[in-house]
């Protein structure tokens, strides 16, 4: 399977959030990882691109004040680009990557809640990222069924690249 990431990294310079130590490749190998797993979800395409935007909590809450009417951060959010009508044109589907969307995360609550659940960081930008995934392909948590199965299948993510995570609800 065929994938492109396109990872930015928004957070100011000098923030104590670039302690971030993923790589592009690390996160490349994950999210290839992830769509093998969750290929009977992918619309039919040739290849796949998603885009990664890492960044601190003003930038987040600004994205969840305009598009959610929530003025305040949260951890990640998701675009999906699927949501709408796909292209009709099989020629289209055949020769172009599929884009999925974006998903947004905040390193300043990564960080705060990395610390409150006791694993580092990465683990928690990895929890994040795969939540905001499932997001990009339609999975929601509107009631607490579906959310435990949505947190399952996180962390069936999770233990495919090798990160073990507690949870309580298991």
């Amino acid at each position: 399977m065929k994938f492109e990431l396109y990872v930015e990294n928004s957070f100011e310079e000098h923030s104590p959030s670039q302690a971030v130590n993923i790589t592009d490749q690390t996160w490349e190998n994950w999210f290839r990882q992830w769509l093998e797993i969750l290929h009977p979800d992918l619309p039919p395409a040739p290849s796949y691109e998603v885009g990664l935007r890492l960044t601190d909590d003003k930038q987040i809450q600004a994205l969840n004040a305009q598009y959610r009417q929530q003025d305040r951060p949260t951890d990640v959010l998701a675009f999906a680009a699927l949501e709408g009508d796909l292209p009709q044109s099989e020629e289209m589907l055949a020769s172009l990557p599929l884009y999925l969307g974006d998903i947004i995360v905040s390193i300043d609550t990564g960080k705060r809640q990395a610390q409150q659940q006791g694993h580092s960081l990465s683990t928690e930008l990895a929890w994040l990222t795969a939540h905001g995934l499932l997001h990009l392909l339609g999975w929601d948590h509107p009631d607490e069924d579906s959310l435990l199965q949505m947190l399952k299948q996180q962390v069936i993510l999770l233990k495919a690249v090798d990160i073990s995570i507690d949870t309580e609800w298991q």
